[in-house]
């Protein structure tokens, strides 16, 4: 497995409303339908070393870029991208498009960090298309998460959050302390027609989750992915809106769980994760009949022991599969337009 290594498979899909997503499958054709569900919101596929969580040989795994990011279109870095059309149902239609277009009947689900969040909300809206899910850093991206990931963990690094808040105080959008939610300020501040203040503001949203995701670390590591400005601006762009909506998941995911009875679940979490403590991923599984909950006490958002579990967890349910199926799936006609190599 070289790290540009080019997928067997992959291409643009028109998914409506002006978008088209970028897609693409490793392993063989007929091996079991797997989808992996990038973080961020907005962080794309990258070098696709999610690949490294499946056996590849056994495995049809599909990851995609979701709407404004990687190497879908439109951008959301270009200021003129209107992400009126960029939601979480939104985003489920298109894992709907693409699963139709593949060909797919149903898919072992696979979410990291905000791709948990889009994939429990995907089997509530398509129970029947679930094989398995597997979840890694746990998220449901309610309020009470967002409230601590951008203030209340303020409390364990207060310096770097007075640099964080006095920015947008300073800003001319009406944030105050203890007035209003820093993120819808910056979801202002990501939007401005000032194209200095909207880079500025990518910049400082950057700085913040460097710091909150070093706990555990040997410190703060700046995440080389901050230099590529189209790569910043989208992620901060699309992590303020989807935040400052509560993920747009209403009612929240965590007073809906007990409908994904039946649906068997690993949820995998790092204790030391700061960023989204044990309790999002803890109230889920209790809430969550047939779900399996592993707490890595080494880790934390993400980590080697965790990446063992998440290869196991793939593992135990393309074990599974097979065991069940008989044949392959039957192939199903596109319904959108697309392009593909």
């Amino acid at each position: 497995m070289t790290p540009n290594e080019a997928p067997p498979r992959h291409g643009m899909l028109d998914v409506r409303d002006g978008q088209q997503i970028y897609w693409e499958q490793w392993g063989p054709s007929d091996g079991v339908p797997a989808l992996y569900l990038h973080g961020g919101p907005g962080g794309g596929l990258g070098a696709s070393q999610y690949r490294r969580h499946f056996d590849l040989s056994r495995v049809r795994v599909v990851g995609f870029e979701q709407r404004g990011c990687g190497r879908s279109t439109p951008h959301a870095s270009d200021p003129s991208t209107s992400l009126s059309t960029n939601t979480t149902a939104h985003l489920i239609a298109d894992m709907e498009a693409l699963r139709e277009y593949l060909g797919i009947e149903a898919w072992i689900v696979n979410g990291a960090s905000w791709g948990s969040t889009l994939a429990v909300a995907y089997a509530l809206a398509h129970p029947t298309r679930v094989l398995g899910i597997v979840l890694v850093s746990v998220t449901t991206t309610s309020r009470a998460e967002i409230e601590w990931i951008t203030e209340g963990v303020g409390a364990v690094f207060p310096e770097a959050w007075d640099r964080f808040a006095t920015f947008a105080e300073m800003s001319g959008v009406g944030f105050r302390r203890g007035e209003g939610r820093i993120v819808e300020a910056y979801e202002q501040l990501l939007n401005s027609a000032d194209l200095s203040l909207r880079d500025n503001a990518s910049r400082e949203w950057a700085l913040w989750e460097d710091v909150h995701v070093s706990f555990g670390t040997d410190g703060v590591r700046h995440d080389p992915r901050w230099g590529n400005d189209r790569f910043r601006l989208a992620f901060a762009r699309l992590v303020t809106h989807y935040w400052s909506h509560d993920g747009f998941c209403d009612p929240p995911l965590l007073d809906r769980a007990a409908a994904l009875h039946g649906i068997p679940a690993v949820l995998i979490h790092g204790r030391r994760d700061i960023s989204g403590p044990a309790i999002t991923p803890w109230r889920l599984h209790r809430q969550w009949p047939g779900s399996v909950l592993v707490i890595d006490e080494g880790d934390g958002h993400g980590g080697v022991s965790m990446n063992i579990r998440w290869r196991e967890a793939n593992d135990e349910f393309t074990d599974k599969a097979i065991g069940r199926r008989a044949a392959p799936n039957a192939a199903v006609a596109p319904r959108t337009s697309s392009s593909e190599t």
